[in-house]
């Protein structure tokens, strides 16, 4: 087979994460999730002291962290620094600055280079989840895939993702899931946006087999050339 770049954009709780570690995993294909790769670096910045609430700061140490992502789909990895970090990441107060830090261009440069560098290095291929893949970061992508779901079914999945007493406050969820679109959609640089040549597939009313079929037929007709 062909090696394939797929790029998956869409806002959070869509199911990206779930699709993009499942298509690879059914095609033989590597697996990079870019919204851990800024998770990491807003994690990074508030363990150290930076004020994210200072685009001038933020870019100042935009460059200090050593992130690192493992691409196995079946247990993709992330560390900065040689730490593990994989669930420090998910915590209502990362997810609540990321989009801060994320917006600032010295950072997105930063890590838009790295996401370039894994892509380059998959041999066999590759499926790049995250929210400007088809638009900035790979737009020579082979296949680009836009996920969306109404706002009603993001937060019961986003919730459930959760742990402890956060998983229960599903309107809390959907208010930060809107908040979060909004910023990541107004952002000056690399903003939250359909490609215009990508498929968008409306998740809300779909199982994560029947997203993932629609995704992995996609990619076989995308390499059959058809």
């Amino acid at each position: 087979m062909e090696s394939v770049i797929v790029a998956i954009d869409g806002p959070s709780g869509t199911g990206k994460s779930s699709t993009s570690k499942a298509v690879a995993a059914k095609l033989g294909l590597s697996y990079l999730d870019t919204g851990a790769q800024y998770r990491a670096i807003t994690w990074w910045m508030l363990r150290n002291g930076v004020d994210v609430a200072d685009p001038a700061a933020i870019a100042a140490a935009a460059g200090k962290p050593g992130i690192v992502s493992g691409t196995d789909p079946a247990a993709p990895t992330i560390t900065v620094d040689g730490t593990d970090v994989a669930a420090p990441i998910r915590t209502r107060e990362v997810t609540s600055k990321v989009s801060a830090v994320s917006a600032v261009p010295e950072v997105r440069h930063v890590i838009t280079e790295l996401q370039r560098s894994i892509a380059r290095a998959a041999g066999e291929g590759i499926v790049v989840e995250g929210r400007d893949i088809g638009t900035t970061v790979l737009p020579d992508a082979d296949l680009k895939i836009f996920l969306t779901a109404s706002p009603e079914a993001r937060a019961a999945r986003r919730s459930g993702e959760l742990k402890g007493k956060e998983a229960s406050d599903l309107a809390a969820t959907r208010q930060a899931l809107v908040a979060r679109d909004a910023a990541d959609s107004g952002r000056k640089t690399s903003p939250l946006a359909k490609a215009d040549d990508a498929v968008e597939v409306d998740t809300t009313e779909l199982s994560l087999e029947q997203v993932v079929e629609c995704v992995v037929t996609l990619v076989e007709e995308k390499r059959a050339g058809r």
